[in-house]
């Protein structure tokens, strides 16, 4: 039996091999999507004794079937949005604390406790939305913070840019969480209400996730930063890469560059052969071990292109296009 305690206390590169092996052992016994999709591929269980070896599920399963490694009733479904008329995904969560323990120490080991930070949050597209996970990680992020002044921000610009110069006044940390495009909407209001937002980069930390969301035209990511860290008076802008079939995220604390909590490991595939993996330093598709996955599928080969290097680090560069996708007729079991 697998436990949490397993997953969470990983401390070497060994140690999370050998709990990968085993995770992807118990998920071929008792994930039939995923099963199905090993034997697709004449992968069994015996002949898997790598990393490298190991057949990553295409995300797109997420909105075609009901990926569980057990028969325990769903405590909850995150989904995902969508654009009109595709499919949304569905992550069914048979086990709560598992997210909760994920998000929480990662947060932990990245910024240290939560109770020294004053978090606030600009995320009106997931706001507007039922089924978030982001949601769900922030809105019990807010309340560990044990802080009045932590909380939720709308559309309410005026608002939330009197409370962040209240609290950086008082010389508060503060986190602000923010969709991307609401980030930059923020910084016009402040622009146009002649508000100096610079004054209180010394007391904040910029986290933007998300993206876009239709609302406004993509950035390349250099572009995108240099806006941000101008309009908020910031040294770097931090970064969140989580998504809603995952049940752990991973951060960039500048540039651009993410690192995995230690239970969380990218791999990079080469885009044309899904089964090959490409050199550090070379772009291909991100798959993403999540070893909190424990009872859905900890193994997944996302839509997303990056870069990984030597030290465990990645980008992330794009998203293929559906014509760029190779690999996925794998899904026609």
């Amino acid at each position: 039996m697998i436990t949490a305690s397993d997953i969470f206390n990983i401390s070497s590169a060994k140690q999370f091999e050998k709990m990968a092996l085993k995770v992807f052992r118990f998920q071929y016994d008792n994930n039939a999507v995923y099963r199905a999709f090993c034997e697709f591929l004449k992968q069994d269980k015996q002949s898997v004794k790598s990393l490298q070896q190991i057949p990553f599920l295409p995300i797109q399963f997420f909105k075609s079937h009901e990926v569980v490694s057990n028969n325990d009733p769903s405590e909850t479904i995150f989904t995902s949005s969508a654009t009109t008329g595709s499919a949304t995904s569905k992550h069914f969560v048979t086990d709560l604390s598992l997210y909760e323990q994920s998000y929480r120490q990662a947060f932990s080991q990245f910024y240290g406790n939560i109770e020294d930070y004053t978090v606030l949050a600009l995320l009106p597209s997931y706001l507007e939305r039922q089924g978030s996970s982001l949601i769900y990680m922030v809105e019990d992020l807010i309340k560990l913070s044990n802080n009045p002044n932590s909380g939720f921000y709308l559309h309410n610009n005026a608002e939330l840019l009197e409370k962040i110069k209240s609290l950086a006044t008082e010389g508060q940390n503060i986190i602000l969480i923010g969709v991307t495009y609401a980030l930059l909407d923020l910084i016009e209001y402040a622009q146009s209400a002649l508000i100096p937002l610079q004054e209180f980069g010394s007391s904040l930390i910029i986290m933007e996730t998300g993206g876009m969301k239709g609302r406004r035209k993509e950035m390349i990511r250099e572009e995108l930063h240099t806006i941000l860290t101008n309009g908020f008076g910031v040294k770097a802008i931090h970064s969140e890469y989580g998504m809603t079939e995952l049940l752990s995220q991973a951060y960039s604390l500048g540039e651009g560059i993410f690192e995995c909590p230690n239970w969380m490991q990218m791999l990079v595939r080469d885009t044309e052969d899904p089964l090959t993996y490409i050199a550090n330093g070379k772009t291909g598709g991100i798959n993403v071990i999540d070893l909190a996955n424990l009872n859905s599928c900890s193994f997944i080969a996302t839509q997303d292109l990056g870069k990984k290097y030597d030290n465990g680090s990645f980008e992330v560069l794009g998203r293929f296009d559906n014509s760029d996708i190779r690999g996925c007729n794998l899904m026609v079991l």
